[in-house]
């Protein structure tokens, strides 16, 4: 959003910085924090929320701020704004309370912990940019209506995957043209990846290796793809989407998809391995006024009718804080699920798993994600990946089996389920006829 330069530029003069509450001090958010400080006239990073304090003070030194200040009241961060010195905590309602606070951006990549935050952060009236596509996925739809009844923008960013395939679907839907698959490229896809098999990339890359384990065994793509899913209405073409494998450029990987099976779906998100340029987004569109088709060939974009559009790459922490400043200075949401729960993901067992066993999280040893739609998630009763952390299994599982909530015991009292039961109220599906 080449718009948004100008827009902190002049807030930079005014003295009236966009105030940012960033929740969590990983891998991504050390380098976004270095780019809000270092990088961004008219933005400031005033408080890291983080529940290991040594890990905030790291993500500020990084940045070249050795003298963060720790605060525990609302009022305490109101005077380090004050007196322009960058703030942390371990309590994140200091920050989603505080009234001087424009933006929270949540990027714990967490999802019983970072529910509440966002809910807190709506509800005392803060736009909440989502570097957090997995609880996005869990319950985005519901943020998203509670965001509106708050008159807050809750939306996905730019940098991560979905932001830029909203990005440009937009950009597509603005020269008329129409798209009907929503596309992720992808380098590796192992959906048998643990823990153990990734530590050693985790160290190198200084991420845990259930983060990165979550990249390689799909589940990640599965929730971005959700998410860009329930922001356009799309579907996927079958559980787990198509995924074709192709050593080939974008363009050309148009012949894996079914022109009548797109149009009868409405449009399909998916991912492809392997092809060119990785790891960019794609795009492909038909555009439905036939003089344009001379206009799209002239442009060296073929003869259709799927015409291939793409970006190249995605620049995740640097291209985050443009997200807040389009919430606050424009209202404009970089994605947005306005179209309801559209696609989950489920959780799938990647291995032979024994009654008894406590599942572990996203990235573990125990199960991955896949896409599937919302609608028969709900009727056969499959358990959201989301949801699967904590869940005891009732009876044994073979690998490959997608989990059900027969087929586990749920904890008590988990305020994810609660909104996630809530979002399923809020969104029934429809009757038959």
């Amino acid at each position: 959003m080449i718009i948004v330069d100008k827009a902190l530029q002049r807030r930079e003069e005014a003295g009236e910085p966009v105030r940012l509450a960033v929740t969590g001090a990983g891998f991504i958010n050390r380098g976004m924090t270095n780019r809000v400080v270092n990088h961004t006239p008219g933005m400031e990073v005033s408080i890291i929320v983080n529940r290991t304090r040594e890990n905030a003070i790291r993500c500020f030194a990084e940045a070249g701020i050795t003298d963060p200040v720790e605060v525990g009241t609302v009022a305490e961060l109101n005077a380090a704004i004050e007196a322009g010195r960058p703030a942390y905590t371990t309590d994140y309602m200091v920050a989603t309370r505080c009234e001087r606070i424009d933006c929270v951006i949540e990027g714990t990549g967490t999802i019983a912990y970072a529910a509440p935050i966002v809910v807190d952060a709506i509800e005392h009236g803060h736009h909440v940019v989502m570097l957090n596509a997995e609880l996005d996925g869990v319950v985005g739809p519901l943020f998203k209506r509670m965001a509106d009844a708050a008159g807050v923008v809750y939306t996905g960013c730019d940098g991560d995957q979905p932001g830029v395939q909203m990005n440009l679907l937009r950009f597509v839907e603005g020269i008329g043209a129409r798209p009907l698959v929503a596309g992720n490229i992808k380098g590796l896809l192992d959906y048998y990846r643990t823990p153990e098999t990734q530590a050693r990339f985790a160290a190198e890359w200084g991420q845990t290796p259930e983060m990165v384990t979550s990249f390689a065994d799909g589940t990640k793509i599965a929730f971005e793809q959700a998410v860009v899913a329930n922001a356009t209405g799309f579907t996927v073409a079958e559980r787990g989407m198509i995924g074709p494998e192709f050593d080939g450029f974008i363009d050309d990987a148009v012949r894996f998809y079914d022109l009548d099976m797109l149009e009868e779906k409405g449009g399909i998100v998916d991912y492809i391995v392997g092809t060119r340029p990785s790891p960019g987004v794609y795009v492909f569109a038909v555009h439905d006024d036939p003089q344009q088709h001379l206009y799209l060939k002239y442009g060296k974009l073929g003869d259709g009718p799927l015409y291939s559009f793409y970006v190249p790459y995605h620049l995740c922490h640097f291209e985050v804080p443009n997200s807040a400043a389009r919430a606050v200075l424009f209202d404009d949401a970089t994605i947005e699920p306005t179209h309801g729960p559209q696609v989950d993901v489920i959780a799938i067992a990647k291995s032979d798993l024994a009654a008894g066993t406590t599942l572990d999280g996203l990235g573990g040893f125990h199960t991955y994600g896949l896409c599937e739609r919302h609608d028969l998630t709900r009727t056969a009763g499959l358990l959201p990946m989301g949801l699967a952390e904590g869940c005891t299994l009732e009876r044994d599982v073979a690998k490959d089996t997608a989990l059900t909530y027969a087929d586990v015991r749920v904890p008590e009292g988990r305020p994810i389920d609660r909104l996630r039961a809530e979002q399923d109220a809020a969104f029934p599906l429809p009757q038959p006829v």
